[in-house]
């Protein structure tokens, strides 16, 4: 090596270290959306009682199922999530992605390996200068050395798979707290659900047992010839079908109840519910406003992440169109006799760029990186629209949640008064047929009206409470919240039917 090219060697080494690390991964900021000031569906009165703190998608969403006051639903609750498979599915997917990330940055540093043994070989005449039928012997080779490999990161390759690999950790940490309010939401549906059926159950056995005395009671008074057998016929009418209700009911909680022994990890053979019949949960439930659902929903967090790491993506595509600078060496022992391997005389080292090729540059590859260039743009541009879509959708379902509770609301305090109307007219139908103003037929339609209303009353009991949780999973689940000085302290106010 000439003086000459001593003197430039550190300034190469120097610019190869100022270019180490540089970047050329576009800058990347989050897409705009259209973000509306207000919820459309939210009450201005009752948004107006709450002090929303300003959330973030990654701070604790606490007990938010507590609003509802049921010492059973925290239970499960808790329960599911220490038992529940697809959580743990979830979990095991996030630790996947913190390994992977790990990969990443160990391509920040160094490779070191060791080596021990032997190589047997025998070089070719040519190789060492002699004629064609000369003869060479074959000679052993013991090696002991180390191995160092080290990518100086001119371009940002390393640099960029690193980013891109933490917003991959980063997207399996939302997609994980998506998993667990889900579940969360799940199991308080489930829950309320079953509770819905129960409640339906207990009405239709009342109304069984009502029936079997009323069909007893006309079958005496026919026997007595107070009456003809056609009432006898539309009462047993009317039992039957109550049973057959009753029935089927019985089949829909059976399946409820297995839905929600799986979502506890539990095989439905193990799991039992003791009937428990809803009654009226109303929860207020603070909207918040449009802004902040971007920092509180884990699936816009999960989206927004994979659009960070397809923006590291493309530098690592850019990053193969340019130079590849790997240095390596090797330093230890070597010798033809075992027993000299370790002698002062053996020691060897190779040392790149000294020797070998280590800047490789591809001149050509059939468009191969200009294809995955093109493919990583094109998948940076679906996840922002994924992105956007994703906002979207949670704008609508909190609308749609909103909305429907507030109709809800409207709806069962019609319902209310249709109830009691139609409790009324079967008392009066009942007084006029024992005065003999009225038929049996009378009676009946007046009952099976009053049958309805309770029924209809009792499904939509459900429905609230099923849209309540579907508002707090579409919020992003729980709130920071501070009431309005003279209001009720406490996460909700809850009204309750009995």
């Amino acid at each position: 090596m000439t003086k000459r090219t001593l003197t430039r060697l550190p300034l190469l080494l120097a610019s190869l270290l100022v270019l180490a690390g540089c970047s050329l991964a576009p800058a990347y900021q989050r897409p705009a959306v259209a973000t509306p000031a207000a919820f459309k569906e939210a009450d201005p009165e009752a948004a107006a009682l709450w002090k929303t703190a300003a959330p973030a998608e990654d701070q604790h969403r606490g007990e938010w199922w507590t609003i509802f006051a049921d010492d059973t639903l925290n239970a499960l609750e808790v329960e599911a999530l220490a038992a529940n498979q697809d959580l743990a599915a979830a979990a095991a997917r996030l630790a996947q992605a913190r390994a992977l990330e790990g990969t990443a940055r160990a391509e920040r540093l160094p490779q070191i390996d060791a080596g021990f043994g032997p190589s047997r070989q025998r070089p070719s005449p040519a190789s060492q200068g002699l004629a064609a039928d000369a003869d060479t012997s074959p000679s052993t080779l013991w090696r002991a050395q180390a191995t160092i490999g080290y990518e100086v990161d001119l371009f940002g390759r390393v640099a960029s798979a690193v980013d891109a690999a933490g917003a991959d950790r980063e997207q399996r940490e939302a997609l994980l707290r998506s998993v667990q309010l889900a579940l969360q939401a799940d199991v308080a549906q489930a829950y309320f659900l079953l509770r819905e059926l129960d409640a339906e159950q207990a009405l239709f056995g009342a109304t069984v047992r009502l029936r079997e005395e009323a069909l007893h009671l006309l079958q005496r008074r026919f026997e007595a010839g107070d009456i003809g057998e056609l009432d006898v016929a539309r009462a047993r009418t009317e039992l039957a079908a109550a049973q057959a209700e009753a029935h089927g009911i019985a089949r829909r909680r059976a399946a409820a109840e297995h839905a929600l022994a799986i979502l506890l990890g539990k095989p439905p053979a193990a799991f039992d519910f003791a009937p428990q019949p809803l009654a009226r949960v109303a929860v207020e439930v603070p909207p918040g406003l449009p802004s902040e659902l971007l920092e509180r929903r884990p699936d816009i967090a999960a989206a927004e992440r994979a659009m960070a790491a397809a923006n590291a993506r493309i530098g690592i595509a850019r990053a193969a169109f340019f130079p590849r600078l790997t240095l390596t060496g090797a330093l230890g022992y070597e010798s033809a006799e075992l027993g000299d391997l370790f002698r002062w005389s053996s020691r060897s080292f190779l040392l790149g760029p000294l020797a070998g090729t280590v800047l490789s540059l591809p001149i050509f590859d059939g468009g191969r990186r200009d294809a995955e260039l093109a493919r990583s743009r094109a998948a940076y541009e679906e996840d922002v629209a994924r992105y956007r879509q994703t906002v979207l959708e949670a704008f609508r379902e909190v609308e749609d949640g909103l909305s429907a509770l507030r109709t809800l609301a409207a709806q069962s305090r019609a319902q209310d008064e249709a109830l009691s109307a139609a409790e009324r007219a079967a008392r009066l139908s009942q007084f006029q047929y024992r005065e003999g103003a009225t038929s049996y037929f009378e009676v009946i339609d007046a009952d099976r009206s009053v049958l309805q209303q309770r029924r209809t009353a009792v499904q939509l009991d459900g429905e609230r409470a099923r849209t309540a949780v579907a508002l707090i999973r579409a919020l992003g689940g729980g709130w920071d919240e501070a009431l309005a000085p003279g209001e009720a302290s406490g996460p909700a106010q809850i009204a309750r039917r009995d």
